[in-house]
């Protein structure tokens, strides 16, 4: 009897590096990302290993631009806190460094009228009218698009008292 083994798509190195390139030089990519497309195309680790370096050499893929990139880009169009970015980030691989850095690159300012303008919108749709209740529904909701919890509660006590 025969399994039902997914097709795996074989391509020769020179093909993969081509096609890789391409894929880099759309948008930012990880290291882990690339890897895994290497690995799904049936390559050997010794081969995707030896490709990664050239395409970092070529500048095709650069870990530190792309944690930047992949962090500005949740931050204002998906409107992330930075606690969901660094888990996000994490789960792609990227050093601890890296995220670090990436992260504060967000400006101050710019996070705290961001966490007021999502808890604000969120205000206008919960139609709970127990205060307490209220101010829980915002809150968690806010937490988890990735906000600090502690920042969150200070902001959402800040906005029932006005």
């Amino acid at each position: 009897m025969t399994e039902n083994i997914p097709y795996k798509k074989i391509l020769s190195p020179e093909q993969a590096l081509l096609r890789i390139q391409k894929y880099c030089a759309y948008q930012e990519r990880s290291q882990q990302e690339v890897r895994n497309r290497l690995y799904n195309w049936g390559l050997r680790s010794n081969e995707i290993e030896s490709m990664i370096v050239d395409l970092i050499e070529d500048n095709f893929l650069k870990e530190e631009r792309f944690a930047s990139a992949f962090t500005g880009g949740k931050f204002r169009q998906k409107k992330w806190g930075k606690v969901k970015i660094k888990m996000a980030l994490q789960e792609k691989r990227v050093s601890a460094p890296l995220i670090k850095k990436a992260l504060s690159e967000i400006n101050e300012k710019d996070y705290i009228k961001t966490l007021k303008e999502v808890i604000r919108l969120r205000e206008k749709l919960v139609k709970e009218t127990n205060s307490f209740k209220r101010k829980h529904k915002i809150a968690s909701y806010a937490i988890q698009r990735g906000f600090e919890p502690e920042l969150v509660w200070s902001i959402v006590g800040q906005s029932e008292e006005e």
